[in-house]
């Protein structure tokens, strides 16, 4: 166990979701790169997921993201 290993501690209240373990957690147990949040409450965690994917869509479909206007698209 390495000496300066620093473990970041949860705070009450904050709920996450952990995309390795795919389970609800309180307080950040898994590193950064592997969860989502803080949220919360534990049932707005459960539903990290979802959330993500309505805001892919909702990105994906915004007309302000697109590189190109759809009138000029047709001209290459």
């Amino acid at each position: 166990m390495s000496v300066f290993k620093k473990r970041t501690q949860g705070k009450p209240g904050e709920w996450y979701y952990c995309l390795e373990h795919k389970k609800v957690e309180e307080g950040p147990d898994c590193p950064g790169k592997d969860r989502f949040g803080p949220y919360a409450s534990p049932d707005e965690a459960r539903h990290a997921m979802e959330t993500a994917r309505e805001r892919n869509v909702d990105w994906e479909t915004d007309p302000r993201w697109h590189d190109t206007p759809a009138d000029e698209s047709d001209k290459d």
